[in-house]
């Protein structure tokens, strides 16, 4: 692994892959200034980083899951969807205190336990409460989760007929308000077998859940809703944009244009961290807006300031690393440390937690 920013450090562990990046170098103070760590999901890599700032520096680490996508931190915990079953990983801050360096880590995440969902194309994932909320793209629905079945059905588009295997409108965004599930994000209001592929360039939608209606239409591949200071937000994908949507009148104006297929979104006060791809040469991509912008595409977070849309920061990976899926924020946790379900693989030690022996008799 190599990067060609010299106030970076990588944390030790085995990468598998030849991965070299850079930044601006107002990020790592950005960070520690927020009091926040970043996590960032890459399934073509298979692994999930950790960016956090400390002394200036930028300290950077990266944790080997099967094909991992959606992220979602709750209480006292991190839940990580992978391909065929999501992990959680549960805070034990008195390991962070014992771990080395001495003094570097002030929180930590082990991976405890999964549960096996089988292939859903699990994608965006939130906690409401102490539950976990799944987009489930397979089947076309919201879902939780049961230890009797692979997933519980929770919610379907008022367009889908039935729960069928068929990933007929590709729904891939959720957002959380009040403590529910607010908006989604797919790509078409389609019922058929991926019925939302012939027209995405310009059949995306925004529907609000508990009303179950379109509120707006016409983006390119959207993801990532959120709702934030009051305000609902938007990546519209395929065209490289932060949006603000006023879901009453449907409609929506851009914030900001990025240099990649946007996809991740995560907002902390007057920041918003938008996760960025370059697009494949496939007909998933075929026709998008910013394939005209090929050559311009980065990977990696732009760091947007939402009371100007300016871009203030940015991390780009610059080989090994093509595409992004997540991107959440740690706030109060400055720099983590994730143990997770391969640590072996990641380079990492092993740590075991148990209980105090019972006293001897």
């Amino acid at each position: 692994m190599s990067n060609d920013a010299p106030d970076a450090d990588v944390l030790p562990n085995s990468p598998m892959r030849e991965i070299s990046f850079r930044h601006s170098r107002n990020l790592p103070m950005l960070l520690e200034q927020l009091q926040s760590s970043l996590l960032v999901s890459t399934y073509q890599a298979g692994k999930v980083a950790v960016l956090a700032g400390q002394q200036g520096k930028l300290t950077l680490s990266f944790h080997n899951f099967d094909r991992p996508m959606g992220l979602a931190i709750g209480s006292g915990q991190i839940a990580v969807g992978a391909r065929n079953q999501i992990w959680y990983l549960n805070s034990a801050p008195e390991i962070a205190r014992k771990l080395e360096p001495e003094g570097r880590f002030d929180a930590c995440f082990l991976a405890r336990r999964s549960h096996v969902t089988g292939e859903i194309q699990c994608h965006e994932l939130a906690f409401v409460g102490e539950e976990l909320w799944v987009v489930n793209t397979l089947f076309s629905c919201l879902c939780t989760l049961s230890p009797k079945f692979n997933f519980v059905p929770r919610w379907l588009p008022s367009f889908i007929s039935g729960l069928a295997a068929e990933d007929r409108c590709h729904l891939n965004g959720l957002a959380i308000a009040d403590g529910q599930p607010k908006y989604v994000t797919a790509m078409a209001e389609a019922d058929t077998a991926a019925g939302w592929r012939p027209n995405k360039i310009e059949t995306g939608c925004l529907i609000d859940v508990a009303a179950n209606q379109t509120v707006a239409r016409g983006f390119a591949m959207p993801h990532s809703p959120r709702v934030h200071a009051g305000r609902v937000w938007v990546l519209d994908s395929g065209r490289g944009q932060l949006v603000h949507v006023d879901s009453r009148a449907g409609k929506w104006e851009q914030v900001a244009a990025v240099p990649g297929y946007a996809r991740g979104l995560a907002l902390l006060g007057d920041y918003a961290f938008v996760g960025l791809s370059k697009i494949r040469e496939t007909a998933t991509f075929g026709g998008v807006p910013i394939a005209e912008r090929r050559d311009e595409l980065r990977c990696g977070i732009g760091v947007i300031e939402l009371s100007s849309g300016r871009t203030i920061s940015t991390f780009e990976f610059t080989a090994g690393i093509d595409e992004i899926f997540d991107v959440s924020i740690l706030a109060g946790a400055r720099c983590p440390a994730l143990n997770g379900p391969y640590a072996a693989e990641d380079g990492q030690h092993a740590i075991w937690v148990v209980p105090e022996p019972p006293p001897a008799k």
